[in-house]
């Protein structure tokens, strides 16, 4: 930047000669240094595949693919939109098969659409097929995730925590108090927007609902509603602009040169969220510290249940002799609050949208939560969704039809395996089509339909959503990997959904079709266009 004074107005001549020499010079220093990765990446490329074809037999070879081009493909299929991705990927499984290798870089990834090999892999060589590809740069940055850790010990701890001390039946009974303080804020939310007279767009009152839940299982019941939004505002900025630092990954020795803005402005993002929970994790602790040293008995049951925070406090890593930092606890609530906001609230987004689209089906669903609780009651408890066969058949022909994401984490495995007679290598990235295994026209006939009936013929046991038996849908996954809250996921939709419907008669605007067309993004799979209802009261 420079200051126009007298003096510098005579020398800009000379100045200007000399940016335009400096400006020259630099267009081929980034040249050069372009070619030279280039031609780097491409001697890699192909030396992998010299040694890749060497040291296997003709017959294990990668499943197949378009032919790659080095940086060429990469660019492209990164250039892709979401949809057009997919579109593209469907074509190559029509004509390849169920099974097909495409290369981003040097490391090949791999898709596999068929039911079969899914269950093959991640039931029949579970262990093989747990493990992670590399995380990216900026990913990396956040350390300690389960979803994300390498197949091994840490990955171990920190799913025995959450599953043994978060999601076991009693600690998730104990947060029924705060399930039902969550509804009141939910109904409060719609009939506001209602009273208004503009129709009800659900989609933030759902969002902000399941986000409010997993912050106080998160955080503690003591947890507000101010310190709530502050959470959501931060989460949801970090979320928007998540796109921005793509970039970043590619090539990063040469993006912390070139973009070091973006990756201060990165950084900063994330500093920002972790500072935003530093007042409720050091709450928590200083909570934690006085009961344990006063036992005391005053306050209600439910102040006392434990929270995820309570228990990463006192979690310790055998091998390393430590307890988790602040930094790293951030980045596991984090994962806590994004993993089970966006696809429970898809997920009930996209239910609703159906009953909405198909008032006879929500009337049988509310004739069956009438013949359960009879008409006495405000509010349906816990206890009484577990009785109601349709309402989980409407729940699970929901996720089969409309998946909150179209794929799953991607796997990778533990050593080079043989999958379908193909070479499935340690260095591949590996994912699995979700959306494409519960539309196989094999197993449901018309898939496109949303038909709750099916599932009552087939029965939920015999369904089995975790695959263990027969994958048919895997909307949670299935394996060692499969999503360790699914069954708390399952309570909450059941939950909220009965008590909508049985509190709401719930209608399309102005007598509109409503459009299930999908928008394809990286938070998971919503409705292109929101879903728009009147709501009135049923009592």
């Amino acid at each position: 930047m420079f200051v126009y004074s007298k003096s510098t107005l005579f020398r800009l001549p000379v100045i200007t000669h000399f940016l335009h020499f400096n400006m020259g010079t630099w267009f081929l220093i980034l040249i050069s240094t372009f070619l030279s990765l280039s031609i780097s990446v491409l001697l890699k490329f192909i030396f992998r595949r010299l040694c890749f074809i060497n040291k296997n037999p003709p017959h294990h070879k990668l499943p197949p693919g378009p032919q790659p081009f080095p940086i060429i493909s990469s660019f492209l299929w990164l250039r892709m939109s979401s949809s057009n991705m997919l579109s593209n990927l469907k074509s190559l499984h029509a004509k390849l098969g169920p099974i097909v290798t495409i290369y981003f870089g040097t490391r090949p990834t791999i898709f596999i659409a068929d039911r079969s090999l899914a269950h093959k892999a991640l039931i029949q060589n579970g262990a093989i097929f747990s493990d992670r590809p590399p995380t990216s740069a900026t990913t990396s940055i956040v350390s300690r995730i389960v979803g994300l850790s390498f197949y091994g010990p840490t990955w171990r701890l920190l799913r025995r925590n959450l599953t043994e001390n978060m999601l076991n039946p009693s600690c998730v009974k104990s947060y029924s108090h705060s399930r039902w303080r969550v509804l009141q804020i939910l109904k409060n939310r719609l009939e506001s927007q209602a009273e208004s007279g503009y129709p009800v767009v659900v989609r933030d009152h759902f969002q902000y609902a399941m986000f409010c839940l997993l912050c106080i299982m998160c955080y503690g019941d003591n947890v507000d509603e101010i310190q709530i939004k502050v959470i959501k505002e931060v989460q949801e900025r970090t979320l928007c602009n998540s796109h921005k630092f793509d970039i970043l990954n590619f090539w990063p020795t040469l993006t912390k040169i070139l973009l070091r803005r973006r990756w201060k402005e990165f950084l900063q993002l994330h500093k920002n969220r972790q500072d935003a929970s530093i007042p409720l994790r050091r709450a928590r602790k200083k909570l934690r510290e006085e009961r344990t040293s006063k036992s005391s008995k005053s306050t209600k049951e439910y102040e006392h249940v434990v929270s995820y925070i309570d228990t990463l406090l006192a979690l310790e890593f055998p091998d390393e002799k430590r307890k988790l930092n602040e930094d790293e606890i951030a980045n596991l609530c984090h994962e806590f609050l994004i993993a089970g906001t966006r696809t429970t609230s898809t997920a009930l987004e996209w239910i609703m949208a159906n009953l909405v689209k198909y008032p006879q089906i929500q009337e049988k669903l509310f004739m069956e939560i009438k013949g359960v609780v009879g008409n006495g009651n405000e509010e349906i408890q816990e206890g009484d969704v577990q009785k109601m066969s349709y309402l989980k058949a409407v729940i699970l022909e929901g996720l089969r039809r409309h998946p909150p994401e179209h794929f799953v984490v991607p796997h990778a495995v533990t050593k080079d395996v043989v999958l379908d007679e193909y070479l499935i290598p340690k260095n591949a990235s590996i994912n699995f089509m979700v959306a494409e295994m519960g539309l196989d026209p094999k197993v449901w006939e018309d898939p496109m339909a949303f038909k709750p009936d099916r599932i009552l013929k087939i029965g939920s046991q015999e369904l089995d959503i975790t695959g263990s038996r027969e994958i048919k849908m895997m909307p949670f996954g299935a394996g060692r990997r499969i999503c360790p809250a699914y069954r708390l996921a399952m309570l909450h939709l059941e939950y909220f959904l009965a008590n909508l419907i049985w509190k709401y008669k719930w209608k399309a605007v102005g007598g509109d079709d409503v459009d299930l067309a999908e928008k394809l993004g990286r938070a998971g799979v919503p409705m292109k266009n929101p879903l728009q209802v009147n709501i009135s009261p049923r009592f």
